[in-house]
């Protein structure tokens, strides 16, 4: 993990944004190729937003992209481009809360703080033995107060950073190495044998699915997508015209109607492309995309921040949420000239 090599309190912080919600795997090469493309902070606050969305393309959750970004204008123009040592301070900037503020306070300036992340939720669940949901913030906070100490007796970045480990590869989720666990001697789960109970943790509700209905409309050798609005879930990505379906509609006209909302183009569908599964934080989404050819009308940006008709060899260039890059995908590779024309609108 190459930010496991440094005290750069940039390189800890991005990468500790990057791992919220995301597998270590998945984080490196993104991780490599950010630093690349934004060596330091001067270099990410001052960079085209545009760019920075496109190069955390694929990792999701954006709103992490963007305070990152308003963050570092904040870090290099109001403090003069150093990062706050206090554990009480870093949190002060935007997108860094209580984890990721303990994780920079303890790895960059060696404060003792503890890293309270799901890893160390599990871990000391097990060993103290704590039946309480995990989910509740007085457990986390339990937790902190009670790793306090020692990690006040302790290096505090080989103490959070070992734990973190501890938790990742020993003590996980199912099937924990119990042993070779260093912590095994004290471990009540351990020495209870009930590592398959420990720690509780209550379900989430069902996670609702919506279905989405876009157009891919065409004008000679382009396509029309439009760009999110800040304030939007996705904010600042592009996006093919469309929206969710209402109950009674069938789903090509769910297209029809967010397309005519959203643009004012009257466009006719040609045929459909293949639906594409995504699965966010809070819901699960079906995409389900038409290729469209307009009738009347010109493009008029309701929703989006604008709208743009894009060559189909540039669209790369613009950041797009996963499910519309997945059909971006199946669009640059399915022959059209096969697919069967689509006839129950």
């Amino acid at each position: 993990m190459p930010w496991r090599t440094t005290k750069t309190p940039y390189h800890i912080w991005i990468s500790e944004v990057m791992l919220q919600q995301t597998q270590v795997d998945t984080v490196i090469p993104y991780f490599n190729r950010f630093i690349t493309q934004f060596p330091t902070l001067h270099s990410l606050a001052d960079a085209d937003q545009q760019l920075v969305l496109k190069a955390w393309e694929g990792l999701g959750y954006y709103t992490r992209a963007r305070n990152l970004q308003k963050a570092a204008k904040q870090l290099y123009y109001d403090h003069k481009g150093q990062f706050p040592e206090s554990y009480e301070n870093l949190q002060k900037i935007p997108g860094i809360g209580p984890y990721i503020g303990a994780a920079v306070t303890s790895i960059a300036f060696g404060n003792p703080v503890p890293v309270v992340d799901g890893n160390v939720l599990r871990v000391f669940a097990r060993v103290w033995g704590i039946t309480e949901d995990i989910r509740l913030p007085k457990v986390r906070d339990e937790i902190f107060d009670a790793l306090t100490p020692f990690i006040k007796k302790s290096n505090p970045s080989d103490f959070n950073q070992g734990i973190m480990e501890l938790g990742a590869l020993i003590c996980k989720p199912k099937n924990p190495s119990c042993s070779i666990c260093p912590l095994k001697t004290h471990c009540i789960a351990f020495i209870q044998q009930r590592t398959d109970e420990l720690p509780f943790k209550s379900k989430k509700p069902p996670t609702p699915h919506h279905h989405i209905a876009v157009g891919v409309i065409w004008k000679d050798d382009q396509i029309l997508i439009g760009k999110r609005k800040e304030t939007q879930m996705l904010g600042g990505l592009w996006e093919f015209p469309g929206g969710k379906q209402e109950e009674g509609e069938s789903l090509a006209q769910t297209a029809l109607r967010e397309i005519k909302e959203e643009t004012g183009l009257e466009v006719e569908i040609i045929f459909p492309y293949p639906p594409i599964k995504h699965t966010y934080t809070h819901f699960k989404i079906t995409l389900h995309a038409f290729n469209c050819r307009v009738i009347s009308g010109e493009p008029q940006a309701r929703s989006a921040t604008e709208l743009k008709w894009v060559h189909l060899k540039d669209v790369d260039q613009y950041p797009f949420p996963k499910a519309n890059i997945s059909l971006l995908e199946l669009i640059k590779t399915q022959d059209t000239q096969t697919l069967p024309l689509f006839t129950s609108v």
